[in-house]
């Protein structure tokens, strides 16, 4: 058996608006078990940043530990990559921001990742609107310990093993919006159609762009009884609405029946079309939305889609006036201005 992706694809496959074929945006051959809701949301993300033509190299991916944290291998392989240590890829990913605020960033957790040892790291990254796109790919289960109950595993979900989770879920949407993510979503990694948009629009969006995707573990967690598996997740999905993501450069053009859609435009002129949305429910109405996710928690719903965003929002750099030159471009002569520069400061806290 080999791990190496064979070079050749077929030659009338047409490149990107920027001359990348779809295989620029490929890694290597994924060695999670086959059938893993990863491989999907590893396969979206290639199609969107393909579809937006973002350069390879001007996407830095970042992730923690975990099944979840090792799918960078599988996607993006031209592109800045770092692995972090358990639950600490918000602060890294934070520093790599600060350093360089040219690169679009993509960090990848996964639900015990973030919902467990890297909780406070998620909750500082938000309230700083980390300029990220940050993916939590969730099995409510811990798959590379053998299945155990993670902190989003449902109350009387039942495991592998035939228990019941005696304990309340961390639902991960909620509290980023709770907490002040100016983006927020959820989707499930058997919907393609729904989730290439949602990480468009998330690229684009300037700030903390939190995306929930249910991707069931087929190994641990996809068994009668269990709401993190493939069954449940279909058959209780409630969707926002349809979504698409119209960048910028293109031609924009709205011809939607009358009340039944929205359409927000982002800071750079590309536009998220929202159609057919759920009665009593606005995406850029926080406590709207907070009561829409509550609502579909009370029946045993998975609510999907865009469920919040703040499309004029604050990033960490503009919070904290840097310079628009990145940091790791500084010369020394501006990094080190001299001891009158020095003496000048410390004059000022006096």
């Amino acid at each position: 058996m080999t791990y190496i992706k064979p070079a050749f694809r077929h030659p009338d496959l047409q490149p990107n608006a920027i001359g990348f074929h779809k295989k620029d945006y490929e890694g290597a051959i994924s060695t999670l078990c086959a059938g893993c809701g990863h491989d999907s949301i590893s396969s979206a993300i290639v199609q969107a940043c393909f579809d937006l033509a973002i350069e390879p190299h001007k996407i830095a991916k970042i992730s923690g530990i975990g099944c979840s944290s090792k799918t960078p291998t599988y996607y993006l392989g031209q592109s800045h990559g770092f692995n972090s240590v358990h639950g600490r890829m918000p602060s890294v990913a934070t520093g790599a921001y600060l350093a360089n605020r040219n690169l679009k960033y993509i960090g990848v957790s996964g639900d015990g990742d973030t919902a467990s040892i890297g909780m406070g790291q998620f909750v500082h990254a938000i309230r700083r609107n980390l300029n990220v796109v940050y993916i939590v790919m969730n099995n409510g289960c811990y798959g590379l310990t053998k299945g155990q109950d993670s902190a989003t595993a449902d109350e009387g979900s039942i495991s592998k093993k035939g228990q019941a989770n005696p304990f309340e879920a961390i639902d991960l949407a909620s509290l980023a919006m709770e907490l002040g993510a100016t983006f927020v979503g959820r989707s499930f990694s058997g919907d393609k159609t729904q989730l290439i948009p949602l990480i468009k629009a998330a690229l684009s969006h300037p700030g903390f762009a939190f995306l929930d995707v249910i991707s069931p573990c087929v190994t641990f967690n996809n068994n009668k009884g269990s709401t993190k598996s493939y069954d449940y997740t279909r058959e209780h999905i409630e969707a926002t609405g349809t979504m698409d993501f119209v960048p910028f450069e293109q031609e924009i053009t709205v011809d939607y029946p009358e009340g039944s859609s929205k359409s927000i435009a982002m800071h750079d002129g590309s536009i998220i079309e929202l159609s057919k949305l759920a009665n009593g429910w606005d995406p850029q109405d926080r406590m709207a939305s907070f009561m829409k996710i509550q609502e579909a928690r009370i029946k045993g719903q998975i609510l999907t889609g865009l469920l919040y965003i703040d499309p004029e929002t604050k990033d960490l750099h503009q919070m904290l006036n840097t310079t628009e030159k990145s940091l790791n471009q500084l010369e020394a002569n501006v990094l080190s201005p001299g001891l009158k520069s020095l003496v000048d400061i410390n004059n000022e806290y006096r």
